[in-house]
């Protein structure tokens, strides 16, 4: 359980990294070596920024409790399934470069594999096991 807490509370600062990274406009693009976007991309990464800071504090909370908080672990190994997908997608595509994609060509699956192999698993109680006798 204290690697899944360890990796949760990692994933937590990466996001929250992310956040911050995407709520300063333009940063985002001069850290990775690409060109300035469109003005209206910053609200879009402003928001997006929001979700991140949103989602790393979620993990700091499923990191204290995993148990509990299946729901935030299920809801990241989801995302980080998505952020592998469009990594590649994006890097096939030619869009961007393995340098400036770094760790999201592989970070997301290292995360996936820890958080499905390592979080609790549900107590396999139904809606009626919960129902008052």
């Amino acid at each position: 359980m204290r690697l899944l807490s360890r990796t949760l509370a990692f994933i937590g600062v990466v996001q929250l990294v992310l956040g911050v990274v995407l709520l300063v406009p333009g940063l985002f693009a001069r850290l990775i070596g690409l060109p300035d976007a469109p003005r209206w991309v910053d609200w879009q990464f402003a928001m997006a920024g929001a979700r991140f800071l949103g989602f790393g504090a979620g993990m700091f909370v499923a990191a204290g409790d995993p148990a509990r908080h299946r729901g935030w672990i299920r809801a990241m190994i989801g995302i980080q399934a998505i952020d592998w997908i469009a990594t590649i997608a994006y890097l096939h595509g030619g869009a961007v470069t393995i340098t400036q994609v770094s760790t999201a060509a592989f970070l997301p699956l290292v995360f996936i594999v820890v958080l499905a192999r390592l979080a609790p698993r549900s107590d396999r109680r139904t809606f009626d096991d919960e129902a008052p006798v």
